[in-house]
């Protein structure tokens, strides 16, 4: 499956709320307490915080396309967006999301490459996350692509303080080395 990846201005706003918000209910709303839950959805993905953060230099979102089709997005931030490190070496990997019924195809694995491949171009030294510590599936995909856990966050969904596994990933000189 050949995929390509559209960086996201304004204009896709309206898709961009469409599929954060579906990608998360997907992935989290049964973990979660109902009215927390609903709380950090009106907020976090609102089209007005939304609209902030793709008008902000220092974010990017990237849908990413399977043909025609909308498979995934994903989110990186970089000096004073990053949500806690901050450091200029570093780029924040902060959403990665694949579309349900494309999970499965090794899509995270090639968005992945990309965000590595934005992060070389940027002149990055290293790439890291926040992942929930229950998401046990999303550790495992980040273990076995290079990352390790380096600390935690808290984060929180509504009221419901929960805790993220920060995790890095090296990324060595542009040939690999």
């Amino acid at each position: 499956m050949k995929l390509h990846y559209h960086k996201c201005t304004p204009a896709d706003l309206d898709q961009l709320v469409r599929i954060s918000r579906t990608t998360f209910i997907d992935a989290f709303r049964e973990h979660n307490n109902p009215d927390d839950f609903e709380r950090y959805l009106a907020t976090a993905f609102h089209p007005d915080q939304l609209d902030s953060e793709l008008r902000n230099s220092n974010t990017a979102f990237y849908f990413v396309m399977a043909g025609d089709t909308l498979a995934g997005y994903f989110k990186v931030n970089a000096g004073a967006a990053q949500t806690d490190i901050k450091e200029e070496n570093g780029l924040e990997l902060e959403r990665i999301y694949v579309i349900a019924r494309f999970q499965g195809k090794q899509i995270g694995q090639r968005m992945l490459e990309k965000v590595k491949e934005i992060a070389r171009k940027l002149e990055k030294d290293y790439l890291w996350l926040g992942v929930w510590e229950k998401n046990t599936g999303a550790i495992r995909f980040y273990e076995n692509l290079g990352f390790s856990r380096f600390g935690t966050h808290p984060y929180f969904i509504g009221s419901d303080k929960q805790t993220d596994w920060l995790m890095k990933l090296e990324l060595g000189t542009l040939d690999g080395n």
